[in-house]
């Protein structure tokens, strides 16, 4: 899971910038979500286990953010629909 914290007036660009960003392998699912304080998150599933290397997507560009991009990772445990 990637997460940033647009810049002042920035969150557009921001989530425009994250849209253009391509990782050197395709995950199996990207998601990309806002929310409010112009947030931008990004989670993507990976097939593999929990410690393998995974393509990670970049830090933005200084100006459109307000801090250092917060990156997590976790293992899916359950899944339930509906």
């Amino acid at each position: 899971m990637w997460e940033a914290r647009a810049a002042e007036g920035r969150g557009e660009e921001l989530l425009a910038w994250v849209r253009g960003q391509r990782l050197a392998a395709e995950p199996l699912r990207r998601e990309t979500l806002r929310a409010p304080q112009d947030r931008v998150l990004v989670v993507t599933w990976w097939e593999g286990a929990y410690d393998e290397e995974v393509p990670e997507l970049p830090e933005p560009p200084g100006e459109l953010v307000t801090r250092a991009v917060h990156r997590w990772r976790f293992e899916s445990l359950d899944v339930r629909t509906g």
